[in-house]
């Protein structure tokens, strides 16, 4: 049963990151977008059973819930502190399953997952960082030619900066190892 460690505002004021002492996960992202995403996941599903709650994004030893901004956010921690306090820790299945995934993308030929390998290398040291400091991250959807598709997770998803200023950040940032490269948000 994870203990809240830290509550931290994120540049999403609909969004809080809540850091805790133990993982959920072992790397393995959890990010739902409504209930019904959320379907066999025990801990998004209570979440999303609480009024005002949008968005659950949880990986590791953190946790971002995102609100329709109706909610006073400080009783909104509190009922959502009950279901974090409760879910179970990871264990050394969840560490297991991390390493049999790859971040292979079906269909892809060589010379693509060699080109999506070198992107996520540079996403992963240079934009993830900062995203997952803000309770959010990227996930990459899909490469075909020159058009690489994502999905912003957790506070990230609805925040403004991230679908516009940082957005282009990362495009003029891969840019630097693919120069035709176009970014798009999904």
């Amino acid at each position: 049963m994870p203990k809240i460690a830290e509550i931290e505002g994120t540049p999403n004021r609909n969004a809080l990151k809540f850091i805790l002492k133990e993982p959920l996960t072992w790397g393995v992202t959890r990010s739902y977008d409504n209930a019904e995403q959320a379907q066999g996941d025990a801990l998004a599903e209570a979440l999303f059973d609480i009024d005002h709650v949008t968005n659950v994004f949880y990986v590791d030893r953190w946790i971002t819930i995102t609100q329709d901004g109706e909610a006073d956010w400080q009783d909104l921690a509190r009922a959502v502190a009950d279901p974090i306090r409760a879910a179970p820790a990871a264990d050394a299945h969840s560490a297991a399953t991390v390493a049999a995934a790859g971040t292979a993308i079906a269909g892809l030929s060589p010379e693509d997952q060699k080109r999506l390998d070198a992107i996520n290398e540079m996403l992963d040291d240079e934009i993830r960082p900062y995203l997952q400091n803000d309770g959010g991250d990227l996930h990459v959807l899909g490469l075909a030619g020159n058009k690489l598709s994502v999905h912003y997770q957790g506070a990230c998803g609805t925040c403004p900066s991230s679908i516009s200023g940082t957005l282009r950040g990362i495009q003029n940032m891969l840019r630097s190892i693919e120069p035709e490269i176009e970014v798009e948000a999904m």
